[in-house]
Formats: structure tokens, C-alpha cells, sequence
């Protein structure tokens, strides 16, 4: 499954990382909700099950107007008022909005989210009263 919505990262010649070493595609399509993707010198059926459950990531991009989950994690939430709420722990996907999960638990809808100050790794969000009291 691809995590990314930047879908030339699978052009050919791309280059992807994996426990098993570095991995170019050769060619790439998409097929259904997954992509089928060749790899330069995985020639065969046993070569390409060797690579079954492999996770493959990419360098981060710098992408202007993006703004990526490893920029989000570690950041530390405050409200409007430069409270702070907690460290996001994890990003998770919502079919609503992203939530930004946070160290303890709370959870925060990613669309109350005003401000991202990547130097200072802090987001600003403008919450609704009370909607920490009904997280966990």
C-alpha cells in the first residue's frame, strides 16, 4: 500500500529503501488500491517473494504548501492562547481529518490546526472548549 500521495516516487529510476538494501524501480502502475512495481535485478517470482512484507521508504521531499507526518510527530501542541497541550505522538488517519495523536492519548482533529512553525516544532490549534475533556 502506498502511504504517499506523491506517486512519483515510484517513476522509474526512483530509488527506495529497505532492510534488504536499496530497491530502483524499473517500472510502476497502479492497480485497484495498491501499485505494481518493478524492481531493477528482481528478475523472478522467488526474488520478488523475497520482498513480501518489505517496507520501503523514501527520503523526505520539501514539497512548498505540504505538509508531511515526520514534521508533525515530536511537535509540541499549542492552543491559540500559547498553551501547551501535549507532544504529538503519532499522525492518524481519518476518513474526517487526520488526527493528531497526542503523548497520553488526546486526540485532535488535524482541521483545528492553524499554524505550523517547523523551526520552533510546534503547531497551533484552535480547538472547540471542552474537546480534551471528552478525549481520553
Amino acid at each position: 500500500m502506498l502511504f504517499s500521495d506523491l506517486t512519483e516516487r515510484l517513476d522509474p529510476g526512483s530509488v527506495l529503501s529497505s532492510a534488504k538494501g536499496p530497491l530502483t524501480v524499473e517500472a510502476s502502475r497502479p492497480f485497484s488500491d495498491r501499485w505494481i512495481v518493478a524492481f531493477d535485478g528482481i528478475m523472478d517470482r522467488t526474488a520478488a517473494e523475497s520482498l513480501r512484507g518489505v517496507e520501503l521508504t523514501a527520503a523526505a521531499l520539501e514539497v512548498p504548501g505540504k505538509l508531511f507526518v515526520h514534521q508533525l510527530v515530536g511537535a509540541t501542541v499549542v492552543d491559540t492562547a500559547g498553551v501547551a497541550l501535549g507532544t504529538v505522538a503519532a499522525v492518524e488517519a481519518n476518513p474526517a481529518s487526520d488526527l493528531l495523536v497526542l503523548e497520553g492519548g488526546a486526540l485532535i482533529p488535524l482541521r483545528f490546526m492553524t499554524e505550523h512553525r517547523d523551526a520552533e516544532a510546534t503547531v497551533v490549534v484552535d480547538i472547540p472548549e471542552g474537546l480534551l475533556e471528552v478525549n481520553p
